[in-house]
């Protein structure tokens, strides 16, 4: 079974839907039950995927992702995320990322016959980070006092620039990188999205008729997905990749009409 690591940088803000909820935010993203972090399934990544099919080709659509009584010969992992963008008060935005995604990057790049990167987890206290930058550094309204550097931070580094098809992104990923402890991360995921007022006017009166607000993932956020071939079908990636050889963008998510859900794409085949 050949795999492939498809990186997905956002270039616009992205809204993978969860439908609606009680609380004070009406659309929030999709979320992890356990861990809360904002992730894309992957039914709605494939469903992307599929799009990029046109009509003329049904037959190899059909073949590939699959119709209602007969699977498809490719496997579509949900999207993780790898990198948050966070406001920082004392310099230009920062990459946020913590130990446990770092973990589970690591783990997915065995799967997909990727090389592999440090077992051991790095190990940051609360309260700090690792990271280019000042003694205190402060992101949204907390502080983080900056701890002693890890070596194997460089490796981590070279893995996600591997997922970063923009090179000006890649040149600017090493000084505004930043590793957070979980706790802290979390705090992030949880209470640092962007939240967008949407509303329907009246076409008569131009007055409100619906005021909603809908949760969005920051333009520059990182993530990642995992596919696989499914059965004795070699080249099914190929065959989606070369889709994306003249424009490698895909839009995921809602709020199409309004720009959002763009990304830009890099794929990484198993190492040789």
């Amino acid at each position: 079974m050949k795999h492939c690591m498809l990186g997905l940088l956002a270039e616009t803000f992205v809204h993978p839907g969860a439908g609606q909820a009680g609380g004070a935010v009406d659309l929030p993203v999709a979320r992890e039950a356990a861990t809360d972090y904002p992730y894309i399934p992957g039914s709605s990544l494939k469903g992307a995927l599929r799009d990029t099919l046109t009509t003329q080709h049904r037959e190899t659509e059909h073949e590939i992702f699959g119709q209602q009584d007969n699977a498809g010969s490719i496997l579509v992992s949900d999207a993780r995320l790898l990198l948050l963008p966070v406001r920082s008060l004392t310099s230009h935005y920062r990459w946020v990322t913590s130990p446990h995604l770092l973990e589970r990057l690591t783990r997915d790049r065995k799967r997909s016959g990727r090389s592999a990167l440090p077992e051991t987890p790095l190990q940051v206290g609360e309260n700090n980070y690792l990271g280019e930058g000042p003694h205190i550094l402060y992101l949204e309204e907390r502080s983080f006092t900056k701890t002693a550097g890890d070596d194997r931070l460089t490796k981590y580094l070279e893995a996600l620039e591997e997922l970063m098809g923009d090179a000006s992104a890649r040149g600017r990923l090493a000084r505004q990188l930043v590793v957070l402890d979980d706790h802290d991360f979390s705090w992030f995921v949880r209470y640092g999205l962007a939240i967008q007022a949407r509303n329907v006017l009246d076409e008569q009166k131009k007055t409100s008729k619906n005021l909603w607000y809908e949760e969005t993932l920051p333009p520059d956020t990182l993530m990642y997905a995992v596919l696989s071939e499914r059965g004795n079908k070699p080249g099914v990636i190929q065959k989606v990749k070369a889709r994306f050889d003249d424009r490698n963008y895909l839009q995921v998510g809602g709020n199409e009409t309004v720009g959002q859900g763009w990304f830009q794409l890099t794929w990484k085949e198993a190492d040789e």
